[in-house]
């Protein structure tokens, strides 16, 4: 399967109107952005709980990273409430699962082969940023291997710059904007190769966004050649 393959364009996708896929677990399903391969996959996908499910202990030996974006994601380390983004690379496992219920954005065998920083940022968590004008705040999730990750607020009516020099991915989390002629409201996520900045105009109701400064694929990526049989199905 390949969905938004073309790491060399911009890819707007509008994800709150996709429609949900089913996983192999049964309650939860996806909403596939990006995708290379079948249930094993790199992918990004914004993925959703109903209560009670859950997923069987799987190992991630391409990592995992993710934002909760609605309700309480779980696993045997504890409970990870709304706004919290973690980063569990290569060669970890865990057995997800959601009581309440809940909604994450994931991206799985994204990882440098040697990247072994676990990141768990609470809400609230992380190092604050100098705000560029436009911005209300900024909090630097990640800084590493090559990426950066940020949770910023944007002020109602602003314009925002947002520069490009490696490669950017996007997912508004609340709010909207413009952007080169589109309007990406909730859920909305962008993809831009190196050089193409974003210039946002900022909705009324201002907009926060989660974003990564990366190379849209590393060059020392995971191999993506382990046993069809490992678990890795969101």
């Amino acid at each position: 399967m390949l969905i938004n393959e073309d790491l060399n364009r911009r890819v707007l996708v509008k994800a709150a109107k996709l429609d949900w896929v089913a996983s192999p677990a049964n309650g939860v399903d996806r909403r596939m952005l990006f995708r290379i391969g079948e249930e094993k996959a790199r992918a990004t996908s914004i993925v959703r709980y109903a209560p009670k499910s859950s997923f069987a202990h799987h190992q991630h030996l391409g990592g995992e990273e993710f934002l909760v974006l609605d309700g309480v994601f779980q696993d045997e380390s504890g409970d990870f409430p709304v706004g919290t983004y973690v980063r569990n690379p290569p060669g970890t496992g865990h057995a997800p699962r959601s009581d309440r219920g809940c909604t994450i954005l994931v991206k799985l065998w994204q990882f440098k082969a040697d990247d072994r920083e676990h990141v768990v940022r609470r809400p609230g968590e992380g190092k604050s940023a100098t705000a560029r004008p436009g911005v209300v705040s900024a909090m630097v999730l990640f800084e590493g291997s090559g990426e950066r990750v940020v949770l910023e607020e944007w002020q109602a009516d602003a314009e925002v710059e947002l520069p490009n020099p490696e490669g950017l991915e996007l997912l508004v989390v609340d709010g909207a904007f413009t952007e080169s002629g589109d309007t990406l409201d909730r859920w909305s996520w962008l993809r831009l190769p190196a050089g193409q900045a974003v210039k946002a105009k900022v909705g009324q109701n201002g907009a926060r966004v989660w974003y990564k400064t990366a190379p849209l694929m590393h060059d020392d990526v995971c191999a993506f050649d382990e046993p069809a049989k490992e678990a890795q199905r969101l």
